[in-house]
């Protein structure tokens, strides 16, 4: 039975499909798992890459989520054939720390409305980081931005509103700010920390801080969309993601947020304009 040089579980959801045609496109031999298709147990899979995840919808799943984010990856690791193991996890569990350098710990209130998915994750990054199994890797990706299957993030809201409406109205205040990463610096990150990270944890982050300011300023002038405020909304801030443990290790520079933006709205209006030409041509 021959070894597959990748193998990525979960990989019909947005991140798991991008990394195999990213991977594909290096010419690399890769199997995708697809989660209804199991974890692909008793196959040798060489560099295992777990996107299996719940996002946006987590609220509403929680033993989904559960089963997701743990109780598949501790099957995995007790039963799976793997060189190494990369466990995608999520920058979402810095929410409410200060410190937020891989090494840092953590602290998680269970009444916070994250509480579900960040628990979770850590149960997840746990089992991975201490079941004695060798070449398994964390890595904690921030907000990722690029075209793709059941992609639902905050800023591909912003921009079905608008698709749909030609407006758009922001219910968040305008200073609130996230780390976002280009979908293309997140995956050469992963295949980097899969194949030669020396740590167990990396933050995949750009390490700036964007506010929803200069979202709908992007927005506004490659759409020409009206876009309302609401400044009396609450304000909500993640913590500026450290960086340093991938800058150090693989010289990370990371995109800056307005040039590959620019290009995901324009993308996504194309996307959007095929798919209206492909039902009006039936």
């Amino acid at each position: 039975m021959s070894t597959a040089e990748f193998t990525v579980l979960g990989a019909s959801g947005f991140l798991g499909s991008a990394l195999v045609a990213h991977l594909q496109k290096q010419g690399r031999q890769v199997r995708a798992v697809r989660r209804e298709d199991g974890l692909a147990l008793g196959r040798p899979m060489g560099h295992a890459i777990y996107a299996i995840g719940v996002t946006a919808d987590f609220r509403t799943r929680p033993f989904d989520t559960m089963d997701a984010h743990v109780a598949q990856i501790t099957r995995l690791l007790r039963e799976g054939d793997f060189s190494s193991l990369t466990y995608l996890s999520s920058t979402r569990v810095y929410e409410g720390n200060e410190e937020t350098s891989e090494d840092a710990a953590i602290s998680i209130m269970p009444t916070s409305p994250s509480a579900l998915y960040n628990i979770s994750k850590i149960a997840g990054e746990s089992i991975c980081l201490n079941a004695g199994r060798a070449n398994v890797r964390v890595a904690r990706l921030s907000n990722v931005v690029g075209v793709g299957p059941g992609q639902d993030s905050f800023l591909d809201q912003l921009l079905r509103e608008g698709l749909a409406h030609g407006a758009l109205t922001l219910r968040s205040h305008p200073a609130s700010a996230k780390d976002y990463i280009a979908l293309e610096d997140a995956l050469g990150l992963l295949v980097a920390v899969t194949e030669r990270g020396k740590a167990a944890i990396y933050n995949i982050a750009s390490g700036e801080q964007t506010s929803h300011r200069e979202v709908l300023d992007v927005i506004a002038a490659e759409t020409g969309w009206s876009v309302a405020v609401d400044e009396t909304a609450a304000r909500t801030d993640f913590p500026p993601i450290n960086i340093g443990r991938i800058r150090e290790e693989f010289g990370f520079v990371p995109v800056p947020f307005r040039a590959y933006f620019a290009d995901h709205i324009r993308n996504s209006i194309k996307a959007r304009n095929a798919i209206e030409f492909a039902k009006d041509n039936k």
